[in-house]
């Protein structure tokens, strides 16, 4: 009788955990489908309605604006996330390391603009942007920076509480602005300045949303703590070469082509991206329901073995899913850019695998730090950046299918080496027991 009455409480106990993941990811999944299909619908708005020279500064102000914000992170937001992981349930100690994060972030940020707002001018001078055109689309996005500086450290601490409701609807008022102003904007203003401004007026308004929403959790009344500080700065001195290194590396493509293609190349490998907004759903349910759970994991070496396997399992599924419809729809899949766009059915095949080494990539890379595991960059960016020469120097990289195929290789050795570093930080965990219904 006890062992029945123990087998009839564990499979209650493992139902109950499989009602409220498959919950969770129901609603996150819905509501991230509704968000992603707005931003691939705005996004092919902006691919038609802009000229292609104007979508080719598009995607080279869009890309900057990723690298900035990056950079401006250094590792910040992993190091949040880790910090805070150990007091998420002490609303006073969580916001001490929210403030902490957001002073740091702002010096950051301060930084990031000065270096590569004169990066961006350049760039787009050098693809026949005038001086006036050039200047006004560099001060366009400035508001989507600043956005950016704070809103995924203020998304933290709901993620920690696992509080998504209140962010779904935050990121879809969001998405719905960034629609309505470019449905009313661009068929009568069809440039990249003002497709700028429509993504970052929204997102700004958010982002003031979403600090009530963190206040629940974090109290926002703390400041900033040094020795806070110092340990995420700890984190931010081992992350910032590989963030800077993953920076540039993820937006490969568009460097390359920037450099070596024509304006058009340009044009071609930013509408081909846009397709891959919807693998944004994927990326997001991993960052907000299985990151910061993993984050929370207590240092038992079996159970964040099996989950880390589980994350790369789903991962692998889901890019093979994505790959095979590609493969056998590219022309269908290519008719939503328009005519100008129909004759890229290899380059579009390409770019969903490496659009999905680079989920797979950025997911992994997540999962490995926020349990404060940092890859010393030395050695992998070595051994990256040898590959890419050895590319660079064999490849013609004016023609987008090789930088396609560049971006795949690149991403493939970086998983390698990832998933060597993630097994060798297992082998030095300790035996724990942990009980884990109560992760």
């Amino acid at each position: 009788m006890k062992d029945s009455a123990t087998y009839v409480a564990g499979n209650s106990v493992r139902f109950e955990k499989f009602s409220k993941w498959t919950k969770l990811i129901a609603v996150t999944f819905s509501a991230q489908a509704i968000i992603q299909l707005l931003g691939l619908f705005t996004g092919i708005l902006i691919v038609r309605l802009l000229p292609t020279t104007e979508y080719a500064f598009y995607t080279l102000a869009n890309t900057m604006l990723g690298t900035m914000t990056v950079l401006a992170d250094g590792g910040i937001s992993t190091g949040v996330m880790a910090q805070g992981g150990k007091v998420w349930q002490d609303r006073t100690k969580l916001g001490v390391v929210v403030a902490t994060g957001l002073k740091l972030r702002q010096k950051f940020g301060i930084v990031s603009l000065l270096l590569f707002m004169p990066v961006l001018f350049y760039m787009l001078h050098s693809h026949g942007a005038s001086i006036m055109v050039g200047l006004v689309i560099v001060v366009s996005v400035i508001p989507s920076f600043f956005a950016a500086l704070s809103d995924n450290l203020l998304e933290i601490s709901s993620k920690l509480h696992q509080g998504i409701n209140k962010l779904q609807k935050n990121q879809l008022s969001a998405a719905v602005g960034r629609f309505i102003m470019m449905t009313g904007s661009l068929f009568f203003l069809p440039w990249t300045f003002i497709a700028i401004l429509g993504n970052g007026i929204p997102r700004m308004w958010a982002n003031m949303q979403l600090r009530k929403i963190s206040a629940e959790y974090a109290d926002p009344k703390q400041v900033s703590d040094p020795v806070i500080e110092r340990d995420i700065l700890a984190i931010v001195k081992r992350t910032l070469p590989g963030a800077i290194y993953y920076c540039v590396s993820g937006q490969i493509t568009v460097w390359l082509i920037s450099i070596f293609g024509s304006t058009q190349a340009v044009a071609h490998i930013g509408a081909l991206g846009r397709l891959s907004t919807v693998l944004t759903i994927f990326t997001t349910l991993f960052n907000t329901l299985v990151i910061p759970r993993f984050a929370r994991l207590q240092e038992d070496k079996k159970l964040i073995l099996s989950r880390f396997l589980q994350i790369q399992g789903a991962q692998i599924l889901i890019s093979v899913v994505i790959v095979a419809i590609v493969i056998l729809f590219p022309n269908q899949i290519l008719m939503v850019l328009g005519k100008q766009y129909a004759n890229l059915t290899t380059e579009v095949i390409l770019i969903s695998i490496s659009s999905c080494l680079a989920m797979i990539l950025g997911v992994t890379y997540s999962a490995i730090t926020a349990r404060g595991w940092i890859l010393k960059p030395v050695l992998n960016i070595a051994i990256n950046i040898l590959f890419q020469l050895i590319l660079i120097l064999t490849m013609d990289l004016s023609k987008t299918k090789n930088v396609l195929m560049f971006s795949i290789v690149d991403f493939i050795v970086s998983y390698i080496i990832l998933i060597i570093f993630f097994f060798y930080q297992v082998t030095r965990i300790k035996p724990a027991t942990v009980n884990e219904a109560a992760i």
